[in-house]
């Protein structure tokens, strides 16, 4: 059975397309998607076009300016297609959530059931492939020494101090990166975190972590406290853009991102680190200074 699939406009009859990359074209030009939705599906899509050549995706912030192989649309109908997918979607979930790899396989499904519905492939390469069940087994948090590590890495002040704060405050990087620069109070050393049920919630870090708010804000008094690094596009909404910069509130994924490939490095496993293993780290550290 199909996952759930976007509206998609019935075209005229036509033959297939020779290229995977305008097979999607083709897809996103019909489905009655958002802005955002179809950006998240084009992603998504052309994530797949490495595993359909035998070749692996490139990891972390490259993955979003690699240029993609050429892949004729026949790929697909192959009998070993279906097995590389699935290895594929197993590789991926050792290094992304499981949600985000689920999201991506049900993009494919459902483009290649539009596919086959219209004759340009004879079969879905991806029948037989389930999404990922539950969540994976919690990664340690990160010891001492490689907290220790993690802060000697050469990194723009934006990734410094949000991770400090990660760590100082133990709290969640959705609500850290969903601060404005109006709730921090910087004497204080701490910010109103948004919590509609405990209006009263704050977050409290040390005061080396709010020399670098203060540099990283440079006089700003309201927008997003973490910024993407180039101009907003059209589409977020005004509460997410800086109004002196015009530049977007960072996202989960893309802060998530950037900080496996930086720790991919001081990883000895190669896979890099995630988030939720900072976090915990930071909560490990203030319970044992709790004592």
């Amino acid at each position: 059975m199909r996952p759930s699939t976007p509206t998609v406009r019935a075209l005229p009859p036509g033959p297939a397309p020779v290229e995977y990359a305008v097979a999607v074209d083709c897809f996103l030009a019909s489905a009655s998607l958002s802005e955002a939705s179809r950006r998240v599906y084009r992603i998504s899509l052309t994530s797949w076009a490495w595993p359909l050549v035998g070749r692996q995706p490139p990891r972390g912030a490259s993955r979003r300016r690699a240029i993609p192989p050429v892949v004729p649309l026949a790929l697909l109908d192959r009998a070993e297609t279906g097995t590389r997918l699935a290895t594929a979607a197993a590789d991926r979930g050792m290094a992304a959530d499981v949600r985000t790899v689920n999201r991506e396989l049900s993009a494919l499904r459902s483009a290649a059931g539009w596919w086959q519905d219209r004759g340009w492939i004879s079969v879905d390469p991806t029948e037989g492939i389930r999404h990922l069940a539950g969540q994976r087994a919690p990664l340690p948090a990160l010891t001492r020494d490689q907290v220790s590590d993690l802060f000697r890495a050469g990194v723009s002040l934006r990734e410094h101090a949000f991770w400090r704060v990660l760590y100082d405050t133990g709290g969640h990087a959705d609500d850290i990166l969903r601060l404005d620069a109006g709730q921090l109070d910087l004497r204080g050393h701490r910010a109103r975190a948004w919590r509609p049920a405990t209006p009263d919630c704050w977050m409290h870090w040390n005061p080396g972590t709010s020399q670098l708010l203060s540099w990283l804000l440079a006089g700003r008094r309201s927008g997003p406290v973490f910024l993407t690094g180039r101009r907003a596009p059209a589409g977020p909404s005004a509460a997410d853009i800086c109004p002196v910069t015009g530049r977007a509130r960072m996202s989960y994924r893309r802060a998530a991102e950037i900080f496996t490939s930086v720790t991919r490095p001081l990883d000895p496993a190669g896979r890099g680190w995630t988030l939720q293993q900072l976090r915990r780290a930071g909560q490990a550290a203030a319970a044992s200074a709790r004592g």
